[in-house]
């Protein structure tokens, strides 16, 4: 570790959102050495709670939102996750902080990769929603000024987390296996990268001070790409619960969707989205310390 490096692992960590699904797990892995910065309160000084610093963690954000009820919605996404991100930026600069690690979405590059070409770094963001364009426009904002001023960004794309304390969509699966529901997702044979709260912690804490990872751009997952059938498997075996599921054609459960008004969450479970870890694997020498299983184990823990 350079000297540079051991100076930012010395200094504290202030984590943004650190009340959140993947705060709460990076504050308890940092343990006394990390502070919590809220972005809520107007009222705040941000400076002095940035003030000797080495690392800003920023995943504090606007997240999907189930029963949108903002006017603009684009533009309440943009006020949270853009225009904050930069204030925060420019403050963790005035107080002398060196790096930002900032938590985006895999969604700035879409919803969707073609079957057996992961997406990876390199390609052309194309978000499809309010959430992963204000994601993309925050990485545009953060980037310019960090070219400004020398701020060292790393920027993550992660897909779905999950872990203790996960919820939406992710937490729905679950109930439903534990309850023994049968599921018509057995024929899908699609490939999904997850990322299990441990190993995104860890790879967090990794750019925290790793010298290669100052100002890049990274994809990251367990490794390991499954379908959704073998999804419900692994939750079963986690559960410690039967499998149930049958196999309806993928153009009945597609035109299921449309009827039910639940087209978005059917591609989700049905479509493809893999991401290459490779850049992250070469240029930092990181691999995904816990498996799928591991990683489902630690989150019906919590259920």
């Amino acid at each position: 570790m350079s000297a540079t490096a051991a100076a930012q692992c010395a200094a504290p960590l202030v984590i943004t959102g650190a009340s959140g699904f993947v705060g709460r797990a990076l504050m308890a892995h940092w343990g006394p050495s990390s502070r919590a910065m809220s972005l809520r309160d107007p009222r705040l000084d941000w400076h002095h709670t940035l003030a000797g610093a080495g690392t800003v963690v920023h995943l504090a954000a606007r997240v999907h939102v189930m029963r949108e009820s903002a006017a603009d919605p684009l533009e309440a996404f943009r006020q949270a996750n853009v225009h904050a991100s930069v204030r925060l930026a420019r403050c963790a600069v005035e107080g002398g902080v060196k790096r930002m690690v900032f938590l985006s979405s895999v969604k700035v590059l879409g919803e969707h990769s073609a079957p057996g070409h992961p997406l990876n770094e390199a390609d052309t963001p194309a978000p499809e929603d309010a959430y992963g364009q204000s994601k993309w426009e925050a990485e545009l904002a953060l980037d310019a000024l960090a070219r400004e001023t020398g701020l060292e960004l790393v920027i993550i794309r992660a897909p779905l987390v999950y872990g203790p304390g996960v919820k939406a969509n992710f937490a729905a699966l679950l109930r439903a296996v534990r309850a023994g529901w049968p599921l018509p997702l057995g024929a899908v044979d699609n490939r999904r990268s997850l990322l299990g709260l441990d190993n995104l912690v860890e790879f967090i804490s990794l750019c925290c001070h790793h010298p290669a990872a100052a100002n890049q751009t990274f994809l990251v997952s367990d490794g390991k790409d499954i379908s959704t059938a073998q999804l419900i498997g692994h939750m079963a075996q986690a559960l410690g619960c039967p499998s149930r599921t049958f196999s309806v054609p993928m153009p009945w459960l597609r035109l299921a969707g449309r009827l039910l008004g639940r087209s978005a969450a059917v591609d989700r479970l049905c479509g493809n989205l893999q991401v290459d870890i490779s850049k992250a694997e070469k240029l930092l020498a990181w691999t995904p310390s816990h498996s799928i299983d591991e990683g489902l184990q630690h989150a019906v823990s919590a259920l």
